[in-house]
């Protein structure tokens, strides 16, 4: 049996996509992964989806995948592992099993990124953290870090306040890129404190995070402050490794769209944070995985597939 089209991925854009191709009498498979759902179950309180006031991250998740199940959806908790764009129709292998499909939306989203520092990779899970909404329960009545300036930082930062001693944020420029809610929600919070032009060249401890090292960028003095924990909320990566030679993809690991969700081969689409570079907003990722599902339909049609 060869799908129609088969969806990896399951953020809001991998959801939205499943939900129109389904409605649209596709039969999709979604290879929604081992770890379902996204950034957004790392997320707290989200605040700007439509017609949610206010939702935790993973709820609104689990409120996607509700309704792309009760459509009668296909699901499939398993990582695409491998994906062969030279044949077609194409083949995609999850679970040890292969694949074949007229067309493929691609919603894997992106990953954390972090600093690089070796003691940082030694003391993850022992302080070291990407997600503070996973992880700041552990750290009540402790001073600790956040790393970055955007949004994601302004968030951690925030729902952090309510959990530990104190925070600190690190930032290496003199003015932050986020939004400037998250930066008023910030700046009026006594429990956070702002460290400009600065960056964390070091993680100390042994078997926990007692302590970081931080540079001034413009003095370059070092100086170490002691902090029970390190979030590193500095942007993310696309996760494109299994296109790579087979797509086009840009220099900062993003697949390249043309014409709205169309890539480098007929019948592969992508949607969300995997190509989109600017927005990275819940909602805008949810409206590309529509058109994605709605490209694909016309582009099944056009071939006759359907």
């Amino acid at each position: 049996m060869v799908e129609k089209v088969i969806i990896i991925g399951s953020g809001p854009s991998g959801y939205t996509a499943a939900i129109y191709a389904v409605r649209d009498g596709l039969a999709p498979l979604l290879i929604r992964g081992s770890l379902p759902g996204g950034q957004l179950m790392l997320t707290s309180a989200v605040e700007n989806y439509p017609g949610f006031p206010s939702i935790l991250g993973p709820d609104l998740m689990d409120n996607l995948y509700k309704h792309a199940n009760g459509l009668g959806c296909r699901i499939l908790d398993e990582d695409a592992t491998k994906v062969d764009l030279h044949p077609y129709p194409y083949k995609v292998t999850a679970g040890g099993k292969e694949y074949e499909t007229y067309s493929i939306i691609i919603a894997s989203g992106a990953n954390a990124n972090w600093l690089g520092l070796y003691n940082e990779k030694r003391l993850i899970g022992k302080g070291v953290s990407g997600c503070a909404v996973c992880d700041g329960v552990f750290f009540k009545n402790k001073d600790v870090v956040v790393v970055g300036g955007g949004d994601s930082a302004m968030e951690d930062a925030s729902y952090l306040s309510r959990l530990v001693k104190s925070v600190t944020i690190i930032h290496r420029k003199k003015t932050f890129g986020a939004s400037k809610i998250m930066q008023e929600r910030v700046l009026s919070n006594p429990k956070i404190k702002i460290i400009w032009d600065s960056i964390v060249v070091d993680v100390l401890g042994m078997e926990h995070v007692s302590g970081v090292k931080i540079k001034n960028l413009v003095t370059s003095k070092e100086t170490t402050m002691p902090v029970g924990g390190l979030f590193v909320a500095i942007g993310h990566s696309p996760n494109t490794e299994l296109f790579k030679g087979q797509l086009e993809i840009d220099g900062h690991g993003y697949i390249t769209t043309h014409d709205f969700t169309r890539t480098s081969k007929d019948g592969v689409f992508a949607a969300g944070d995997v190509q989109d570079k600017v927005y990275k907003q819940a909602v805008v990722a949810a409206g590309w995985g529509s058109m994605a599902a709605l490209d694909a339909r016309k582009f099944l049609a056009d071939k006759k597939l359907i």
